[in-house]
């Protein structure tokens, strides 16, 4: 197991509460915004006191050369993810990896198992479509191909979440509002995809993973002309999810749009693993008697695990990607690690990383947490609380985990359509309804780095994303004075 508290980081504390209240002191040492940033606020129409700013040193040696309202505490959006993720680098390990146990309890003779097949989901947040399927083939590998029995899938490992997927924005069927489970399976999505066909004037479809009891169509019409522009193709579909055991699209499909895949998060997320493991096992040629259901895990030892990709190589997803049910799945890990044997928690998770916060980010205001994913309308922080974590993550043994983890402007991830200068820092994104934020590295010669925090909230937040734009070339401009700014490309 991976020690629950970092010791190399441990060592860093004294100097790091020292840093905290050398942070914080400059908070009040207002600064008036870089003219571009501000030109592009006022065309967005969000006032500057709608905006938290702070650009300072990574190491920590040096006053800010930026601060704006930094100590007020703002929604950061998907920001907040630095928060849980850096957290879990110092308590976990970047090397930490989820297994996922499976017990063959009962008598295997010619090919049945008498008995059944129990598979304990652990949290792993990335427990795909391919990983099942690998996880299968090694229960057929032990000689298994029918099961007089069932198949027990255990969820105890995290407490039932009090949440629904449509709560926060009342759009179930998108992936990024699915909830966390203990044995989360392709993030409890359906993901169809379309290749058009010319010469029979229709789009087959595939579809994965097989969900057992659920109709697919196989084949959609294409447009009536041919020439039709792409556009929103999914609303030319006309799909409709409503039901758990069928799905009807009602409309064609663009053969301008080539081949295209559209994810859906399935109507009934309560039946989604069952669905898909007995699917799964089903496509792979096995037979099962009984059926899928819930049940218990034996007290003996597992006859096989799945193991997960080391947490550092999860963090890319979480972070480049910005996905949200990954984060809360490493949110209730960090729950249940620290009390092993008890169903996770939100507010298990939640008291852990504000002990967490209080031991390395020191006296700094504490950041109000809800899910750790920033998929929320009262989570808070401030952008000195983001700069200080961030300086404190710089220093420690796991800095170049955690910043490559983050999407590099204009190259990859929620920054690849990013117009500021290529390639100029590593930031962490964050929007919401009302909300855009920005945190993360600013590159500067000699090896040396600044750490930028943005944060927006105003009715007219998604407006100002060329300000923040302009903000990231003004910092570039600053850690490297002499160089020239490219913006765009």
């Amino acid at each position: 197991m991976t020690p629950f508290l970092n010791r190399p980081l441990r060592q860093l504390l004294p100097w790091s509460t020292a840093l905290g209240l050398t942070l914080f002191s400059l908070m009040t040492l207002a600064q008036p915004l870089p003219d571009s940033f501000q030109s592009a606020l006022a065309r967005a129409q969000v006032p500057p006191e709608a905006v938290s700013l702070l650009l300072v040193d990574a190491d920590g040696l040096s006053p800010p050369r930026l601060s704006h309202r930094a100590d007020v505490l703002a929604n950061p959006a998907s920001v907040m993810k630095l928060l849980t993720t850096t957290a879990a680098l110092d308590l976990l390990g970047p090397a930490y990896t989820w297994r996922t146990p499976v017990w063959v309890d009962g008598q295997v003779k010619n090919g049945t198992l008498y008995g059944n097949l129990v598979i304990a989901g652990q949290g792993d947040p990335a427990l795909s479509v391919e990983k099942l399927w690998l996880l299968l083939r090694r229960v057929q590998g032990l000689g298994i191909r029918r099961i007089q029995g069932d198949i027990l899938l255990d969820h105890s490992a995290f407490a039932p979440p009090a949440l629904q997927p449509g709560d926060f924005d009342g759009e179930p069927l998108r992936p990024y509002n699915a909830t966390p489970e203990a044995l989360l399976v392709n993030f409890k999505s359906l993901v169809m995809h379309f290749v058009p066909d010319a010469a029979q004037r229709v789009a087959h479809i595939h579809t994965e993973p097989p969900l057992a009891h659920l109709r697919l169509p196989s084949r959609v019409p294409l447009a009536d002309k041919p020439e039709a522009p792409c556009g929103d193709y999914r609303a030319g579909l006309q799909a409709d999810f409503s039901d758990p055991s069928r799905v009807v699209l009602k409309g064609s499909y663009p053969a301008s749009c080539g081949e295209k895949s559209w994810p859906v998060a399935y109507v009934d997320p309560a039946s989604y693993a069952a669905r898909a493991v007995a699917g799964m096992w089903l496509d792979l040629g096995g037979q099962l008697s009984g059926e899928v259901r819930a049940g218990n895990a034996p007290a003996t030892p597992p006859t096989l695990e799945a193991t997960s990709p080391p947490l550092a190589d999860v963090l890319r997803d979480i972070n480049k990607f910005s996905n949200n049910v990954m984060t809360q799945q490493l949110f209730l890990t960090l729950a249940r690690e620290a009390t092993p044997g008890s169903p996770a928690t939100f507010e298990g998770a939640r008291d852990v990383l504000q002990q967490w916060w209080g031991r390395r980010v020191g006296t700094l205001p504490p950041p109000v947490l809800d899910n750790g994913a920033g998929l929320s309308r009262q989570e808070r922080i401030s952008a000195a609380g983001l700069a200080r974590l961030l300086q404190v993550a710089y220093a420690s043994p796991f800095m170049p985990e955690l910043m490559a983890s983050l999407p590099v402007v204009g190259l990859d991830g929620t920054l690849k359509r990013s117009r500021a200068a290529l390639a100029s820092a590593h930031l962490k994104t964050g929007s919401l309804r009302d909300v855009l934020a920005l945190a993360g590295y600013v590159h500067a010669s000699h090896g040396r780095h600044l750490v930028l925090v943005a944060l927006i909230n105003h009715p007219n937040a998604g407006a100002a994303r060329p300000a923040m734009d302009a903000l990231v070339d003004w910092a570039v401009g600053v850690a490297n004075p002499s160089s020239t700014i490219t913006v765009g490309r």
